[in-house]
């Protein structure tokens, strides 16, 4: 991809893996938010909650998190390609987002699974080891999550910071750097 095209293609994938690591990272933050704050109740209310949380969550995760996968992979892709500089910080997110991935499907799925089968008036007995591996798991992915975001949130002030591209703009700019030297010179005579 060259020129003005495959730069608005890199800029929207690169935009759009920003905006759903960031929703996805600022939900499983809520998540754990909430999680930290059922260590203090009983079984029955633990399991009532997670069962309203497991009724629409994982839904939400899903569309956050795959499209948040697919972009900064792609993203990463293009940037090691064109040899960008921030090439490397969209890499660490790629990376950061498929632990998460892998987290998410090892740990918290299955888990996730067992618990929509939990019954509020007789949660198993080991109810408060599952909470515990669930909730650490979670806490191991939000990490990552929030540094993903982090990372690519580095990356897109990296290439605002980069400055112009081209030669004729670096000229364009040297010349209006000069005016206003110029005007200074001319108002004082």
């Amino acid at each position: 991809m060259t020129g003005d095209r495959g730069r608005s293609i890199r800029t929207i994938v690169r935009v759009v893996s920003l905006l759903f690591t960031g929703v996805f990272a600022g939900f499983l933050l809520g998540v754990l938010v909430l999680e930290n704050s059922l260590r203090g109740y009983d079984a029955a209310i633990y399991t009532q909650v997670r069962l309203v949380e497991l009724d629409s969550l994982d839904t939400l995760a899903t569309v956050t998190l795959i499209p948040a996968l697919v972009c900064t992979a792609i993203a990463g892709v293009l940037a090691v390609r064109a040899k960008s500089r921030d090439r490397w910080l969209l890499a660490a997110a790629f990376a950061l987002l498929l632990v998460v991935f892998v987290t998410s499907l090892a740990i918290n799925v299955p888990i996730n699974g067992d618990q929509v089968g939990w019954s509020v008036q007789t949660p198993p007995s080991d109810w408060a080891s599952v909470r515990d591996r669930w909730q650490l798991a979670h806490l191991v992915r939000t990490l990552c999550a929030v540094l993903a975001f982090c990372s690519l949130t580095a990356a897109t002030f990296l290439r605002l910071a980069r400055g112009p591209r081209t030669g004729s703009a670096n000229l364009q700019i040297q010349s209006e750097s000069r005016a206003p030297t110029s005007l200074v010179r001319n108002l004082s005579t």
